[in-house]
């Protein structure tokens, strides 16, 4: 089953801190966000393998965009 991590905010993506293939937990980083001088770590909610990015580093996600999918374990 796989599971998409999504942006809770709207933010700059600051820094993509996996990639596509790496095995994560719940409290892995996924990505780094920023919004409003801070930054907010985007963590993979599940147990799993990252099959896909949807964000790279520079672009602005808005609440509810994708972020990453996790083939669950």
């Amino acid at each position: 089953m796989s599971h998409t991590v999504v942006a809770e905010l709207v933010a700059n993506v600051l820094k993509v801190t996996a990639k596509a293939g790496d095995s994560v937990g719940p409290q892995d980083t996924l990505v780094i966000l920023e919004s409003m001088k801070m930054e907010i770590p985007v963590l993979a909610e599940v147990t799993g393998t990252i099959t896909e990015f949807k964000v790279v580093e520079g672009e602005v996600v808005r609440d509810g965009d994708p972020i990453a999918v996790i083939e669950e374990k």
